[in-house]
């Protein structure tokens, strides 16, 4: 396009809409000034709209601004952050003559789960500049030369936690010198997975001048603290996006249900078997143990079901959360017992809105106190410190409540009420993400009603009333509502016959074998299988998690729901006919084989008549000259 002479023969510049905002200049990614291949890999992804936060983020991380960044989960914090870095890294190879190799941004993360996914996510989205742009996850289960390997390879960006990147840099292998951006995603809590001493060394190998990005779901002590260590230069720009959030339609519905222990499973029988929920619904349990004994009891009625904690290996997991994204599992129970092991291990004072560390300590106390207990009811108690998780083989770096991008998740169901309101915000939001309605479920346990079915039952929930409180009042402060989940207890009154049988069933030692099957064959799919998959990507269709552990004599007629104990109008959820069973033997089913049979005689088949039948036997009935012809 040929441009104006001014007077002086000189040509005048063109507006370009630098000074505008990207509302008034273009809408869209197209507004934001960002890269035409990132663009191009955008609208391939089908984005058509940016989020709240990356209108505000992306800009300011363009300029080169240090930000501080607060959006709820499922906000599209990853990409607020990934844009405009990969953005920039393009922007400085293109204006160089000769580009060096050097690592240009470092992702920090709290969880293995999380590094794989941001990995994922960059190259997704540096689709169509793949040569340009290379990264590289070193939380992969790997051996160390293969990782030093790929890191003396210099890759633009490198993914992991901070306890590896720390490692690497401590090693001289992961130059720090070149360093550009440096991104801590859940800023709020990297601390709490113990990871401060790793940080300071982090920090101490950045150069001056560096970009630092922090992304959170919550403004709290601990992102303080990581500002003060890493922005030497001054205080972040902060985009807080509470009000904007609490001004939006809610998207998610939460309910709560009083109920006592052993009714708790009581009700997840009926949601399942009854179709009161449909869709995608990741269940929240205490632990480890909680996990199986879920898993185990839901078999009983034949609803399959995969488990995610840490002690799988990080494979399996990862698998695990890939297939349930994909559809394949409609169930998936997580222990979260990261969260309880928190509790007794967090270094960083917290707010008084999230602060229960008075109900938390007279919990651990109680538990050291109760020795006339049975063993069924101390069993599953809380879960072990962090440091015994350690020594035990479980993964420190893993989160299942955090960062993990599950989608379309129809519904949370807090099985076991977690400990804070921090933990519960985070549950909830593995549902209602991108635009999406979702639906969160929580049971909980009044005092009264406390151990009066103590095979069922677990320490935590002595609490359940306190917690639920600083939880109400928590969301009611974001504009939340927790609304009572109406639902006649009394229907279910014909069920509870096959609840006893399927509780009695799940014993402790069937969990320990089904929790030690499941390890086992994770351990064999995880280690020796790896090389096999990454060579034949087809037959892992064939590989699944939600298999029967056969750890409980099953019994066939708990599948099925007779008629006669339906509630009224549960007819119309259970689309199929249940609960007949045939005694007499079907006549004509014998009439069919003894017909089929007096058929095959006729044609010559079956067994050999006295001698009569020729035509089967091929030297009898070798025709020499031929076919038709004698």
């Amino acid at each position: 396009m040929k441009r104006k002479l001014n007077a002086d023969d000189v040509p005048e510049p063109v507006d370009t809409g630098a000074g505008q905002t990207p509302a008034q200049s273009k809408t869209g990614f197209a507004g934001l000034g960002l890269d035409a291949r990132l663009l191009q890999a955008v609208a391939k992804e089908k984005l058509s709209e940016p989020t709240p936060v990356q209108v505000q983020a992306i800009p300011l991380a363009i300029a080169g601004k240090d930000i501080l960044a607060r959006a709820k989960t499922g906000s599209g914090k990853t990409l607020a952050y990934l844009l405009p870095i990969i953005h920039s890294i393009l922007r400085r190879k293109a204006s160089s003559v000769r580009p060096t190799k050097a690592v240009s941004a470092i992702m920090l993360v709290p969880t293995k789960e999380l590094a794989t996914q941001v990995t994922t996510a960059v190259k997704t989205f540096t689709s169509f500049c793949n040569q340009d742009i290379r990264a590289e996850n070193i939380n992969r289960k790997e051996d160390l030369a293969v990782t030093r390997a790929r890191l003396l390879e210099c890759p633009e960006i490198v993914v992991g936690t901070p306890n590896r990147v720390s490692q690497w840099i401590s090693n001289d292998v992961l130059k720090a010198a070149d360093l550009v951006h440096v991104v801590i995603d859940e800023a709020d809590l990297v601390l709490s997975y113990e990871y401060e001493d790793e940080l300071r060394s982090i920090a101490a190998a950045l150069p001056a001048g560096v970009q630092n990005i922090f992304m959170s779901a919550t403004l709290r002590t601990e992102v303080d603290k990581l500002t003060a260590l890493f922005c030497k230069s001054g205080s972040p720009v902060v985009l807080d996006l509470s009000e904007q959030e609490a001004a939006e339609k809610p998207i998610l519905s939460q309910y709560i249900v009083k109920t006592a222990e052993d009714e708790k499973f009581l009700l997840i029988y009926a949601i399942f078997k009854l179709q009161l929920i449909k869709g995608k619904i990741i269940i929240f349990v205490a632990d480890i143990d909680r996990c199986y004994r879920m898993k185990l009891f839901l078999e009983q009625f034949g609803t399959r079901s995969c488990v995610l904690n840490s002690e799988l290996p990080v494979n399996s997991r990862l698998h695990v959360v890939e297939e349930f994204n994909k559809g394949v599992y409609d169930v998936l129970i997580a222990a979260d017992e990261r969260e309880v092991a928190e509790s007794g291990s967090r270094k960083v004072k917290k707010s008084e809105d999230d602060d229960i560390e008075d109900i938390e300590d007279a919990a651990e106390e109680e538990i050291k106190g109760v020795d006339d207990v049975d063993v069924d009811a101390t069993k599953p108690v809380v879960a072990p410190p962090a440091k015994k998780q350690r020594k035990t083989g479980n993964d420190r770096e893993f989160g299942v409540s955090r960062g993990i991008d599950f989608r379309h998740v129809a519904c949370v169901l807090n099985f076991d009420l977690p400990t804070s309101s921090k933990s519960y915000t985070h549950r909830i939001g593995r549902t209602a993400r991108a635009g999406q309605k979702g639906m969160a479920l929580s049971f909980y346990v009044p005092a009264e009603l406390f151990r009066k079915h103590r095979p069922t039952s677990i320490l935590q929930c002595q609490y359940d009333e306190k917690v639920l409180a600083r939880i109400t009042a928590h969301q009611e402060k974001h504009g939340a509502k927790l609304e009572e989940w109406q639902f006649d207890m009394e229907k279910l009154t014909g069920f509870r016959y096959r609840l006893t049988d399927a509780l009695r069933a799940v014993t402790r030692i069937a969990i320990r074998e089904a929790r030690t099957k499941e390890l086992r064959q994770e351990l064999i799919n995880s280690t020796k299988l790896a090389r096999h998959f990454e060579e034949h990507p087809e037959d892992l269709r064939h590989l699944r998690h939600d298999t029967e552990s056969h750890a409980v004599r099953l019994q066939p007629h708990l599948k099925h729901v007779p008629e006669y104990l339906l509630p009224s109008g549960g007819k119309a959820a259970v689309q199929q006919d249940v609960g007949f069973v045939e005694f007499r033997k079907d006549e004509r089913a014998g009439n069919k084989i003894r017909k089929a049979r007096e058929v095959n005689r006729k044609r010559g088949k079956g067994a050999i008549m006295k001698g009569k039948r020729t035509a089967g036997d091929p030297l009898k009935s070798l025709n020499a000259r031929g076919r038709g012809k004698k």
